[in-house]
């Protein structure tokens, strides 16, 4: 089992609840919107669910979160951005994020998921 991250991790609804459950299954806390059943919010409404539940919210819908994080700039637990990759793609660049990352060092952090490659 991986060693277990700090961060508690929000999926947005772009991104496949799968990934909550597989990250999870490896120690992780990470819970989608919909598991929530927070579906259909809007982007803002879906950041600020993630700040009030103090966790990261990792999203696909990259252009709006880059004005949202000018928005809420430091007032968030981090924003991760992914481009739309294969499942297993997404899968290892989390892994390796959630591994060498903690709460403290994203903090107000925009993340490029890309750069865990």
């Amino acid at each position: 089992m991986a060693e277990k991250s700090q961060i508690r991790v929000y999926l947005d609804e772009d991104v496949r609840p799968l990934l909550a459950q597989v990250l999870r299954e490896r120690g992780y806390d990470v819970i989608s919107c919909i598991e929530l059943k927070l579906v259909g919010l809007s982007d803002e409404n879906q950041l600020t669910m993630a700040i009030q539940m103090e966790r990261t919210i990792l999203t696909h819908n990259i252009k709006d979160f880059v004005q949202l994080h000018k928005k809420y700039y430091k007032n968030h637990c981090g924003i991760i951005l992914s481009d739309h990759v294969e499942f297993k793609v997404l899968l290892k660049r989390m892994l390796r994020f959630l591994s060498q990352s903690t709460p403290d060092s994203i903090r107000g952090q925009l993340v490029w998921l890309s750069s865990y490659d």
